[in-house]
């Protein structure tokens, strides 16, 4: 990599380096407020495991614990965060590998965001319908650069740090998801998000020896 594109992707990595580690924290749908004047909800009794049910934004009274909910709200953001960053390859990019992985991203993120969305809402959830603040912001970032320095750029976080991340939470649902349907979508989903790393590794490793 030439000194100008490490220059760029350093500054930048900088800037968007908590697009993975962001996917761990929770950025989705808050539970509601209770209205003014409205009885205050019982403390949970000594010894409860979880708390009464949690209401959701739209009013909704969710059947999942907080770390399942945690768990789909990131895991639905990460997936549009992925499919808005690899919207923008496809009309940055002049690179076929990148536009290749890029289309996969597109598809594979897309049928993860229908299946996890119909799950949160069958769940009592209302699901988030983009990325969070944060991972728009990174994705923004993206729209600066051009050429070799954006391809870098979005293999290295939108294809490597993000997967890393991304498949980490899934491997911690996938063995202790309390919802055992949350669990389920954990483990079928993770074979293709650790493919989805591997073919960015190599991509990203390709683009060094360039």
């Amino acid at each position: 990599m030439n000194t100008s594109r490490s220059a760029i992707v350093f500054a930048l990595g900088i800037a968007m380096a908590s697009l993975g580690a962001h996917a761990q924290t929770t950025q989705g749908v808050s539970p509601a407020a209770t209205p003014q004047g409205a009885p205050a909800a019982p403390a949970g009794e000594p010894g409860m495991r979880h708390p009464a049910a949690p209401v959701d934004g739209a009013g909704q009274q969710s059947q999942l614990n907080q770390e399942d909910r945690r768990f789909l709200e990131n895991a639905l953001q990460g997936s549009y965060a992925e499919i808005e960053g690899s919207q923008l390859a496809l009309e940055k990019t002049e690179s076929q590998d990148v536009r290749d992985f890029a289309q996969m991203m597109i598809k594979d993120h897309g049928e993860m965001v229908k299946e996890a969305s119909k799950l949160a809402t069958d769940k009592g959830l209302t699901p988030p319908e983009g990325p969070s603040i944060m991972q728009k912001t990174e994705v923004t970032a993206l729209k600066a650069l051009t050429g070799g320095a954006f391809d870098a750029m979005y293999v290295n976080r939108i294809g490597v740090a993000a997967h890393e991340a991304t498949v980490e939470m899934f491997e911690e649902a996938s063995q202790s998801a309390e919802d055992p349907d949350v669990k389920a979508m954990a483990t079928k989903t993770l074979p293709k998000l650790q493919e989805h790393l591997e073919m960015a590794r190599a991509l990203n490793a390709k683009q060094d020896k360039q």
